[in-house]
């Protein structure tokens, strides 16, 4: 058992947040993760108060039905990095990607804080936050070459570069829930909302671990 002293040295350390869940969304591109995550945004119902998104920075701008962000150019990324404006922040794609300071916030709470993230940035997230819980979005090759190609985004050899990555990023998550989005979204949307049930219910006893 940890003694007194032991449990409010560790309460009172600024990092890593022993509060709240951290679930962080990967997996390779064209598995729907945006879908997956919106589907379950939208039918929290009780839990609403307790789990939030959060609100990506890209230096990308924002496309129509793609994830909802603010975009910065990366100077003005840069900049915000350098004053403390983001728990975390990586690179991938050739962009650049943060979440804002107030996810620390949120996680002191006690809240479960989802956001979609990468796999490289997992174990800076875990050494940030005590509790994390990835989940990995898939969907079997072809179909990723199917929707990939469906949003026009990419060259043919653009497209085979991020089938390429996703495919070692999703194998390489350890600890993993993985959540196949290859059918109707409903089902995938489902067992990604049970997942943060699970992760609303532990959030309430994490920090007495």
């Amino acid at each position: 058992m940890v003694s007194a002293s032991i449990q409010r040295a560790q309460d009172e350390a600024p990092f890593p947040i022993r509060q709240g869940v951290f679930v962080a969304v990967v997996g390779p591109s064209g598995g729907g993760k945006d879908s997956v995550m919106r589907y379950a945004k939208e039918r929290l119902g009780s839990l609403e108060a307790d789990i939030i998104f959060a609100r990506r920075v890209i230096t990308r701008p924002m496309e129509p039905g793609s994830e909802e962000h603010d975009t910065l150019d990366e100077a003005g990324f840069e900049r915000r990095k350098a004053a403390g404006g983001f728990a975390l922040s990586w690179c991938a794609n050739g962009l650049s990607y943060g979440l804002p300071a107030s996810v620390d916030e949120a996680m002191r709470q006690g809240k479960v804080v989802v956001a979609n993230g990468s796999r490289a940035v997992i174990p800076e997230i875990r050494a940030r936050y005590v509790h994390v819980l990835p989940v990995v979005i898939t969907a079997p090759r072809e179909v990723l070459a199917e929707r990939l190609s469906s949003r026009g985004r990419e060259t043919r050899e653009e497209m085979l570069a991020r089938l390429a990555r996703g495919t070692a990023s999703e194998l390489a998550v350890t600890d993993g829930h993985v959540i196949d989005n290859s059918g109707p979204l409903e089902v995938a949307g489902e067992r990604f909302l049970e997942t943060l049930r699970k992760a609303a219910a532990w959030s309430d006893v994490c920090d007495m671990v």
